[in-house]
């Protein structure tokens, strides 16, 4: 298994944020878990699953899936942004269903650098 990290795009963002959801929710993350929320085919989960582990974010015993401290890490990132953002935009009017789409694009835009300041900025005005 190769430990070296790669830049994460849009897609692995995805899938390790997707993995952290179903571990908070459910204790343990299998495949079929995540093709049912993120709504894809189990074979293309099953792609990507071996991409994130031979990149060092995820381990699979058995049938579970785990986050390796790489792995949690970028998840957990990715997380707090697009929370962040959905709490953001629905606290600004804008309609949950739309908060949640346009939260995960932001999320995976936006610099660490810039996501803090307004985190910093718009945390203390908005209660968010």
């Amino acid at each position: 298994m190769k430990q070296e990290r790669h830049e994460l795009g849009k897609s692995s963002e995805d899938y390790l944020e997707s993995i952290l959801r179903i571990i908070r929710e459910k204790g343990a993350c299998r495949p079929t878990d995540i093709a049912e929320l993120m709504n894809f085919s189990k074979p293309s989960v099953s792609v990507a699953l071996k991409k994130l582990e031979e990149e060092g974010y995820i381990h699979r015993e058995d049938w579970r899936i785990q986050l390796t401290e790489a792995g949690e890490q970028a998840a957990a990132q990715t997380f707090e942004k697009h929370e962040f953002f959905r709490q953001l935009f629905e606290s600004i009017g804008i309609a949950p269903e739309v908060a949640e789409e346009e939260a995960c694009s932001v999320e995976h835009v936006i610099s660490e650098d810039s996501f803090h300041k307004m985190q910093a900025h718009w945390g203390k005005k908005q209660g968010v």
